[in-house]
């Protein structure tokens, strides 16, 4: 079986981590070709594993002159499978159906209606993507939760596959050292003090927003406590006027975006998740490599690793002051912070790694 990928080579988030994971194991048990539609980091370091990966350059997310060298490569090279990753690598694939006959796959990493901001975005590529899904023969979701979102949406369950999401806790990675990372992000630590941190791209469905006012919240009752944000600098002002007119602007840090995952939640003391929608979110499996108890919103595939009172703590979705007690549970019981922390990682290890994703 020979399997050819496709994604667009711009990602950055946790369809990357995803990507990498997969690759680096399913590059030792079948013949797999990585195609991206766009040079970047992305291609460069699949690359660098020892994965067949090659550009086909598109001039724009609408540029289908690709088509005839993807069908070609396709019928020429014996590829059986065409496994795309994300909207724009979706709609390539759904128009190569008139041109190749081969079973087209994709993976779900998010909730495909709110992948995009921004009413253009949201009309032209939600609108295109769900179209292109449409004409997908069978689809990975990376959680329970996710395959029954599409069985509701009205996808035969019978196409539909749950993979979850997994990494190589043996493998190496860049972790800084906290001290250089508060020096990098101009942070004098006091003794004593917790920080409570928060990673991903600042758009709606992440919940910056919740975590932001559960942690104003937190800061009034607890004088030990700093805030760390990070993320891209789009969409940070909106949080930032939440601390000031709550009066509590030097709580917080905005660490801006952030390559070295590992570093941040190093840092963290007790890492969370606000999100309004996910998928299996890789931060939970970086958190947990590292041993950090988890605060998460109980939406997606969470609970399916984050298991209330024993490996984190869940709670209700955009309830903050539910968020915000869940902290404070922390923060008055740092005993339960490494407990948890550990029975995090020991369930995280045990069931969620790449050799299981890629078999």
């Amino acid at each position: 079986m020979k399997v050819l990928i496709l994604i667009s080579g711009g990602d950055t988030g946790g369809a990357k981590t995803h990507l990498f994971a997969l690759l680096d194991k399913l590059k030792n048990k079948i013949p797999v070709r990585l195609v991206c539609f766009m040079e970047g980091e992305f291609l460069s370091g699949v690359k660098a594993m020892g994965v067949d990966a090659r550009i086909l350059e598109q001039k724009s997310r609408f540029d289908m002159s690709i088509l005839d060298d993807l069908a070609d490569m396709i019928k020429n090279e014996g590829f059986n499978i065409v496994h795309s990753h994300g909207a724009r690598a979706n709609f390539v694939a759904a128009a190569l159906k008139k041109k190749v006959d081969v079973p087209l796959i994709t993976t779900i990493h998010s909730d495909y209606l709110r992948d995009f901001d921004g009413i253009y975005r949201k009309v032209i590529y939600t609108g295109l993507n769900m179209l292109a899904l449409m004409k997908m023969d069978y689809y990975i979701a990376v959680s329970g939760s996710f395959k029954r979102m599409l069985v509701d949406r009205g996808f035969n369950p019978n196409d539909i596959f749950t993979v979850y999401n997994g990494m190589d806790y043996d493998k190496p990675f860049v972790c800084r050292s906290r001290e250089e990372f508060f020096k990098r992000c101009g942070i004098v630590p006091r003794d004593g003090e917790v920080f409570v941190g928060i990673i991903g791209r600042h758009d709606n469905v992440k919940g910056h927003d919740i975590f932001m006012r559960g942690c104003c919240l937190v800061a009034k009752k607890y004088n030990n406590v700093r805030f760390l944000v990070a993320g891209n600098r789009y969409g940070e002002e909106p949080l930032r006027r939440i601390a000031e007119e709550e009066g509590l602007a030097d709580r917080f840090v905005f660490c801006g975006f952030i390559s070295d995952i590992y570093s941040f939640v190093n840092v963290c003391d007790i890492n969370t998740i606000t999100s309004r929608s996910e998928s299996f979110p890789y931060v939970m499996l970086e958190g947990a490599r590292l041993k950090k108890p988890l605060v998460s919103s109980d939406v997606g595939g969470i609970s399916d690793l984050v298991v209330d009172m024993e490996t984190g703590l869940l709670f209700e979705n955009e309830n903050y002051r539910e968020f915000a007690e869940k902290i404070s549970y922390l923060l008055d019981n740092p005993d339960e912070r490494n407990r948890m922390g550990e029975a995090l990682y020991e369930r995280a290890t045990k069931i969620f790694s790449s050799e299981n994703l890629a078999n």
